[in-house]
């Protein structure tokens, strides 16, 4: 038998901002279909909004053409309010 992974999905991804963003999220689209973006930027990634305004910034980076999927997170605090992250699954 033989089991052959064409792109696996990254389950831990730190992409980070500014120009490091610009030049991994390229590399990792090349390699990874989807990946589960951590949250923990400065400031940390803690509300939908701010995930969504990084989704954008993500999916600015890629090459034309690419099917990455970055999958969002968030960082969750002692004051994350459930009713963010219920909007945050929806």
């Amino acid at each position: 038998m033989e089991l052959t992974i064409t792109q696996p999905d990254d389950w831990h991804l730190h992409l980070r901002d500014g120009d490091l963003l610009q030049a991994v999220v390229p590399h990792s689209a090349s390699h990874f279909r989807r990946a589960i973006v951590m949250p923990n930027l400065k400031p940390p990634v803690t509300s939908t909004a701010a995930a969504i305004t990084y989704r954008e910034s993500i999916m600015k980076a890629l090459p034309t053409g690419s099917s990455f999927d970055p999958l969002m997170t968030l960082y969750l605090t002692d004051k994350t309010h459930p009713d963010e992250i219920k909007l945050a699954m929806a």
